[in-house]
């Protein structure tokens, strides 16, 4: 099996150590991360500024390729440039925080996995729910295993799965969920501060808002302590108002010439 991996925490985070530990038992695995933390990148790109590429090495051994760029960048680089064959699969993680719920929007962990995906390649993004995680090694354990049942069954083209792992103790993790992504939400704002020069300054603060009760949700799950599994795409269409808005008369907005 070809992996790639990549992330958003940056090539010398813990979680992408633990990952490629895990995943060098089932095959072959190439890294190309970004140089510096690119956590709630989104799905951004660099268009107009070089990318360079280093080879990264920890304890005087080559561990993979490091980006100037974004978790997209890395992904697209690594697939187009970097590597002699198109992977079998792409791993992003493993991600400090949770990426459940409107996560998922901001994350650059998901996005280097949707990248991925439209390029046609099946994908995978873990992440466990605390900042400052003290528990990797199930979320790399499970990370495997899903890689070898993703190959075995394949995705959808255009799908991949989104994990979150409860930062727990293996045993003290109830199972596995498949989830739908839920409408949880953050509730932030800028916090107004002041330097030691008197200069304001403002740092984005908030709490999350349950918005779902419902237990196939990915947050209901996480907070259940169970690992969610969650299939998603890049298709944002709203069918249900596609269908609604055909009796907009929608053809009687053009403009006049």
């Amino acid at each position: 099996m070809r992996i790639l991996v990549s992330n958003d925490d940056g090539i010398n985070a813990k979680g992408i150590l633990h990952l490629v530990k895990e995943l060098k038992n089932i095959g072959e695995v190439t890294v190309v991360a970004p140089l510096t933390e690119q956590s709630a990148a989104g799905h951004s790109i660099t268009m107009k500024v070089p990318l360079r590429v280093t080879e990264h090495y920890i304890d005087n051994e080559f561990f993979g390729y490091a980006v100037n760029g974004t978790p997209a960048d890395c992904v697209k680089m690594g697939i187009k440039n970097l590597l002699k064959e198109k992977p079998d699969i792409v791993i992003s993680g493993i991600n400090n925080g949770s990426n459940a719920a409107i996560n998922v929007i901001y994350s650059g962990t998901v996005s280097a996995a949707r990248e991925a995906a439209i390029m046609d390649v099946p994908a995978i993004a873990i992440s466990v729910t605390d900042h400052h995680p003290k528990h990797f090694e199930y979320a790399a354990k499970l990370s495997a295993k899903l890689a070898k049942l993703v190959c075995a069954n394949k995705l959808k083209t255009g799908t991949l799965l989104n994990v979150n792992v409860p930062d727990l103790p293996e045993d003290e993790v109830k199972g596995v969920m498949l989830t739908k992504q839920g409408r949880s939400k953050w509730d932030d704002y800028y916090e107004e501060r002041v330097d030691p020069y008197g200069s304001k300054y403002y740092w984005l603060t908030g709490q999350l808002l349950i918005q779902d009760q419902d237990d196939d949700k990915d947050q209901i799950a996480l907070n259940n302590n169970y690992a969610s599994i969650t299939p998603i795409h890049f298709d944002l269409t709203d069918y249900e108002m596609f269908e609604q808005m055909k009796s907009w008369d929608i053809d009687t907005l053009k403009l006049n010439v």
